[in-house]
C-alpha cells in the first residue's frame, strides 16, 4: 500500500487530549504515578518502555476501559466523567486498536464493520455498507468483505479491525501494541495502514515498539517506566540522544532485537 506524503498539519491545532496529575492504583500497586500529558489535535505520540511499566493501562483509561483514582482527562476541552455523558464523549471521538483483533467471529468482515455504524449511529444499512466497504478498500482487503475472520490471517484481521474502528469516524485513535500478535511478514501490512492513517491528519496514541515507525511518522515519543513518564521529546532526541539512562538502557534492548 502507498502512503501519501502529504501532512496536514500546517497550523496550530486545538488539544485533542489532556491528561492532569492521573494516578492509578491496583489494590496497594501503584501502576500509573502522576501522570500529565497533552496531546493537539492531529499529533503522533508513539509510547514505549518495559513491560509493566503503564503504557497499555494508560491509554485503556482514556478510553474508559479502566477507572483511575486520581486526575482528570479531558477530550477536546470538555472533562471525562465516570458516568453515561463521559461514556458517549468516548464512544464519539475515540477509536481503539489492540493486541488481539476482537473481531465476531460468527459475522462476515463486512458485517463486523457496519454492526457499530448502525446500532450506535443509527446509520441506515446500504449507507453502512457503502462507507465500510470503502474503508475496507482504503486498508486493502476489499476482496476480503464477504469472509469470516477465521478465514484470513492475523495481519488481515488486524486491517479488519483498523477500518471497523474507523466506520464510527473517530477523531483520536489509540493502538495497544497492534502488530506484537503478528507474524513478522505480517507486521508491515499493519504499519502501512497505520502510516496512511497518520499521514491522513488522526490523533493518534500508538503504545508500540515499533521504533522505525517512531521515527517515520511521530511528533513526540514517550517513555515511560515504573508508571511514570520518564522522558519525552522529538524522536530524533529520545530515540537517539536520550537523556536518561533508563530510556538507554530500554532503547539498547529494543533496537538489539
Amino acid at each position: 500500500m502507498e502512503s501519501t506524503s502529504t501532512n496536514p498539519r500546517t497550523k496550530p491545532e486545538r488539544t485533542a487530549i489532556e491528561i492532569t496529575g492521573m494516578n492509578k492504583w491496583y489494590d496497594k500497586f501503584h501502576v500509573l504515578k502522576d501522570i500529565s500529558l497533552s496531546v493537539t489535535e492531529k499529533e503522533i505520540i508513539v509510547v514505549c518502555g518495559p513491560s509493566g511499566s503503564g503504557k497499555s493501562t494508560l491509554i485503556r483509561c482514556i478510553n474508559q476501559l479502566e477507572q483511575y483514582q486520581e486526575g482528570t482527562i479531558s477530550l477536546f476541552g470538555e472533562k471525562l466523567e465516570k458516568n453515561k455523558k463521559g461514556a458517549n464523549l468516548v464512544r464519539d471521538n475515540v477509536g481503539m486498536l489492540f493486541q488481539n483483533f476482537n473481531l465476531f467471529p460468527h459475522l462476515t468482515i463486512l458485517e463486523n464493520c457496519t454492526l457499530g455504524p448502525i446500532w450506535l449511529h443509527k446509520i441506515p444499512e446500504h449507507l453502512a455498507i457503502e462507507q465500510s466497504t470503502a474503508l475496507l478498500n482504503r486498508v486493502g482487503i476489499a476482496e476480503l468483505a464477504s469472509k469470516y475472520p477465521g478465514q484470513v490471517s492475523g495481519g488481515q484481521q488486524q486491517r479488519v479491525a483498523i477500518a471497523r474502528s474507523l466506520a464510527m469516524k473517530p477523531k483520536i485513535m489509540l493502538f495497544d501494541e497492534p502488530t506484537s500478535a503478528l507474524d513478522p511478514e505480517m507486521i508491515k501490512e499493519v504499519l502501512d495502514v497505520m502510516i496512511d492513517l497518520a499521514h491522513s491528519g488522526m490523533t493518534m496514541i500508538c503504545v508500540t515498539h515499533e521504533m522505525q515507525f517512531a521515527q517515520q511518522v511521530a511528533d513526540r515519543v514517550v517513555f515511560m517506566a515504573d508508571g511514570e513518564i520518564v522522558e519525552e521529546g522529538p524522536p530524533e532526541q529520545v530515540l537517539k540522544d536520550p537523556k536518561w539512562d533508563r530510556t538507554s538502557l530500554f532503547l539498547q534492548h529494543i533496537l538489539s532485537h
